[in-house]
């Protein structure tokens, strides 16, 4: 019986290694956007925001948790730095909003505001010497992960990064454009 079970999680965890990498381009009022869902959990986001009045130069990189964990603290995580770790580098993160989902809270992260082309360009080479984008929650002066996550850890697949960038980017100008004409 250990050995059914330990194969089906073998299958499963294989098939979710070939999993489609889903991204979603839209635009909304002054921005657009591109966004990717993380491997371990779909509904932890990878969010790249291009907005209209930075005349689409600019791109705004977040991302977001869904945790389970009913720390009553946990608005008290709003608006501070978070120690992360992206492909083993110790980094921080702020905390922009916390949502209430499902049982839990959505918990959105911000890793900063950068000129689009260089970072994109960064990423994709970043992403490509070691084929992942992974983002763990840690500990911390003060901080406790566990406290407040119950998955710390997901990763994104960014194989389409630059051309779901390039679409969404192409949305901004549409946005720039439709605003120049009035």
């Amino acid at each position: 019986m250990l050995n059914v079970i330990y194969l089906s999680l073998i299958i499963n965890h294989n098939n979710l290694s070939f999993a489609e990498e889903k991204w979603t381009i839209k635009k909304y009022q002054k921005l657009s956007y591109a966004r990717v869902e993380g491997e371990v959990q779909p509904e932890d986001t990878l969010n790249f925001f291009i907005l209209a009045e930075d005349n689409c130069n600019k791109i705004w990189n977040t991302f977001s948790f869904l945790t389970f964990e009913k720390s009553v603290e946990t608005e008290y995580l709003l608006h501070k730095k978070i120690p992360i770790k992206l492909n083993g580098i110790d980094l921080t993160a702020k905390v922009e909003d916390i949502k209430p989902f499902s049982r839990g809270y959505q918990i959105m992260f911000s890793m900063g505001v950068f000129p689009i082309k260089e970072y994109v360009y960064f990423l994709n080479e970043f992403y490509s010497e070691l084929k992942k984008f992974e983002i763990e929650i840690v500990d911390g002066v003060n901080f406790k992960a566990d406290k407040y996550f119950d998955i710390r850890i997901n990763n994104w697949k960014l194989e389409k990064l630059i051309v779901s960038i390039s679409k969404a980017n192409k949305l901004c100008k549409e946005i720039v454009y439709n605003t120049e004409k009035i």
